[in-house]
């Protein structure tokens, strides 16, 4: 039996996710499968299954690694960088592959708590970041809120989402500005 310390194993461990988060990154979630992962990574499906039993597993695993830039690292003035992020996430959500794991974590996360903490920590970090961005904002009277700053992201993501995810369209910059004014009153109005 091999150890999971064993340097062989961790390596086609690694070896396996990294391919997963490939084939999610260029398919989506329907193409984590045992085969395709053991395809892609170069191992025999034994390997594959001998890490994750079960596919799911491997999907989350793969999607808890995948990095979120988004609403990071803000900058002056507020209401510049948050047009530039929501664009950015904006046309991140065009894309078949970033909307089928939004739309696979969201539905997913209705009866697995595994895939729920995951939705949970993706959400509270785009909350976190933006309501600090904000704040700060306020602080520097960039802007008036007229909500709290915890409820930004739903107010300028869920537009986003929805035109994304239920309407399967682009989000123009019209929605964008729209959703950036209903925040409050900015300084620069």
């Amino acid at each position: 039996m091999t150890s999971e310390t064993d340097p062989r194993f961790l390596r086609s461990r690694e070896a396996i996710l990294n391919a997963a988060r490939e084939l999610l990154l260029e398919s989506g979630p329907t193409a984590v499968t045992h085969v395709q992962v053991a395809d892609r990574a170069g191992v025999g499906r034994a390997t594959v299954y001998r890490h994750w039993p079960q596919a799911e597993p491997l999907l989350l695993e793969a999607m808890a690694t995948v990095p979120m830039p988004f609403l990071d690292r803000p900058t002056t003035p507020t209401r510049e960088w948050l047009r530039r992020e929501l664009t950015a996430i904006a046309r991140q959500l065009e894309l078949d592959d970033v909307r089928a794991v939004s739309t696979t974590l969201a539905n997913t996360a209705l009866w697995d708590e595994n895939m729920d903490t995951r939705r949970a920590q993706f959400a509270g970090i785009l909350a976190d970041r933006l309501a600090a961005a904000l704040d700060d904002a306020e602080a520097r009277g960039e802007i008036t809120l007229t909500l709290t700053s915890r409820n930004a992201a739903a107010m300028t993501i869920g537009p986003m989402y929805y035109r994304s995810t239920i309407e399967h369209a682009p989000t123009d910059s019209a929605l964008i500005e729209a959703a950036i004014a209903a925040l409050g009153t900015w300084s620069t109005d």
